[in-house]
């Protein structure tokens, strides 16, 4: 049993963490950048690392590391020699342990909670071309994302994180691609979430349900679902899902604005959306992984908790 079966296990529901390059954001940081929350791997640790605590402190049980946009490539593009960006993409990962050891070292924040977990930050292929590609989905076929990806896994199913988030996956052949990749890593457990924009299709287009029936058979995988998904459509998602796997399931949806790549800004006024007047549905319907994808806050994480704590009674 790996430590996410262990959490489900135990409590029923595991509450992830929320946006982590929109929290930065709103904290000040410029993300205006091709690496996006990546850059702040170089420039502001110390401020991703505290993001990471006040989610554990919000409630979480996960917290999701600064890699969903990093990559050797982009790293290279930015003058880093190989050795200088693997080193980056593990100080994703270190981040986010040192935030749970901070966490974890108050004994009143221990009080009723198990100890929480570090999943390392998988991002799609599109994400690193910061077009926005992951919302709409690209033409690359299997062997192509299995070479983007496998340096990356190998260097983040390495770092010390308990599993892999393989996130925001907006088309069939890259979950496809991380499937056939697993193995190479056959310590790693993973989860896997895609992009959609609807009801449902994902991201590129295609069915869903065709989506988890290619990927759902493989044992490394601890969790499917749906994140970066405007939270209207999480209902008919989650529904899908739940019936093409008895895989717990994700459900991690952004704040219902909508993101402009070319203006790198969200339109639609935050706070659209509030996560936990919706939970209550999305867990019935078989979501028991529920966080926060971009534009949403720890305080959306922290009525999460509460909203999980009610519920157990």
């Amino acid at each position: 049993m790996n430590r996410l079966d262990e959490l489900l296990a135990r409590q029923g529901v595991v509450i992830l963490d929320g946006g982590l390059a929109t929290e930065l954001e709103r904290r000040g940081a410029d993300l205006r950048d091709p690496l996006w929350s990546a850059r702040l791997l170089l420039d502001a640790p110390d401020l991703i690392r505290q993001v990471h605590v006040d989610y554990y402190a919000a409630g979480a049980d996960v917290a999701t590391t600064a890699s969903y946009q990093a990559s050797l490539e982009g790293f290279a593009r930015r003058g880093l020699d190989a050795a200088a960006a693997a080193e980056l993409m593990r100080r994703s990962v270190t981040l986010a342990c040192e935030a749970r050891d901070v966490f974890w070292a108050d004994p009143a924040a221990r009080a009723g909670r198990m100890y929480p977990l570090v999943a390392a930050s998988i991002g799609p292929y599109g994400a690193t071309l910061h077009d926005g590609s992951e919302y709409r989905g690209y033409g690359l076929d299997i062997a192509a994302l299995i070479a983007f990806h496998r340096p990356r896994l190998a260097l983040l199913a390495t770092a010390g994180a308990d599993l892999l988030a393989c996130e925001t996956i907006p088309c069939r052949e890259e979950a496809m691609a991380l499937v056939q990749l697993l193995p190479e890593f056959p310590q790693m457990p993973a989860w896997v979430s895609f992009s959609c924009r609807d009801g449902m299709h994902v991201s590129q287009g295609q069915l869903l349900a065709e989506c988890i029936e290619a990927i759902e058979h493989c044992p490394q995988i601890a969790a499917i679902g749906i994140n970066c998904t405007a939270p209207q459509y999480i209902a008919s998602l989650v529904g899908i899902v739940a019936s093409r796997t008895a895989k717990p399931i994700l459900a991690y949806p952004n704040s219902g604005e909508r993101y402009d790549a070319a203006a790198m800004c969200w339109h639609g006024g935050a706070g659209t959306t509030r996560l936990a007047a919706h939970a209550s549905e999305w867990h019935r319907l078989g979501a028991r992984l529920i966080g926060g994808c971009c534009r949403t806050t720890p305080g959306d994480i922290r009525a999460l908790r509460a909203w999980a704590q009610r519920r157990s009674g």
